[in-house]
């Protein structure tokens, strides 16, 4: 795979974005360093500031990405993931609110990540969702406060009878498992 220019005509998709994500690990900014004039050397760089050099890397492979297709984003934790449904992208990095604790916080993080990453399967997908109904389950104190009784019966309606918490024979499972996680998941 190695160099790059050489071998980049030959990636799969994977292999593309497997360098990339690659590349954001090893990545810093070079902040400091001495002129080595001899042989036309150049800098020899000392210091380096990884924070910015990935931030630097991240605008610019994104950039890269949005001309690819639109439908992948590197992450700040170097994750090529894909990207939110177009009128989602803000719902999909809301904070929560600050009362939330760590657990709650950390279950939601691990929901999208889940259904976002670049290689998640179908059951990735489904227990991303199961993930975001049992968060809805424990918060259901407040989410009363915030919607109609209806529509959080409607919620856990979803939650419990089409095959998201419960695996049994009263289930409705005739429809598309793709399309239905991604509806209810972005929906959510």
């Amino acid at each position: 795979m190695w160099p790059i220019e050489d071998n980049l005509p030959d990636y799969s998709e994977d292999d593309l974005f497997d360098v990339i994500e690659l590349l954001y690990d090893l990545v810093s900014m070079p902040v400091d360093g001495v002129m080595h004039t001899y042989g036309d050397c150049g800098m020899h760089w000392k210091e380096f500031d990884r924070a910015e050099g990935r931030l630097q890397f991240r605008e610019e492979i994104n950039a890269v990405l949005a001309d690819y297709g639109s439908c992948y984003q590197v992450t700040e934790a170097g994750e090529i993931v894909e990207l939110a449904d177009p009128g989602l992208e803000e719902l999909m990095s809301a904070e929560l609110p600050t009362k939330s604790d760590d657990r709650i916080k950390q279950k939601l993080s691990e929901a999208i990540q889940l259904f976002r990453r670049r290689h998640s399967t179908l059951n990735d997908r489904h227990t991303a969702v199961r993930l975001l109904a049992d968060l809805f389950e424990r918060l259901r104190p407040e989410l009363q406060k915030a919607v109609t009784k209806n529509d959080e019966k409607d919620l856990f309606n979803i939650a419990n009878n089409f095959a998201i918490r419960h695996d049994n024979d009263k289930q409705k499972t005739a429809y598309d498992k793709a399309l239905w996680l991604s509806w209810i998941f972005t929906s959510t």
